[in-house]
């Protein structure tokens, strides 16, 4: 991937995280089962994360 695809796809991850955040929220307001929302949550922070190393070579 090229800068400009790493800066996009670093956009949409942080916009499905944020969208992910709000869901988990939403879960656990109403008691429901967040351990699914909050395990998306890890996944994308690790996405984020990596790629974050590679725009900084």
């Amino acid at each position: 991937m090229n800068r400009d695809e790493l800066e996009s796809k670093l956009q949409m991850l942080k916009a499905d995280y944020i969208r992910v955040q709000g869901d988990l929220e939403k879960l656990e307001s109403v008691g429901g089962n967040a351990e699914p929302a909050a395990k998306e949550l890890e996944t994308i922070e690790k996405e984020i994360q990596a790629i974050n190393l590679k725009l900084a070579v």
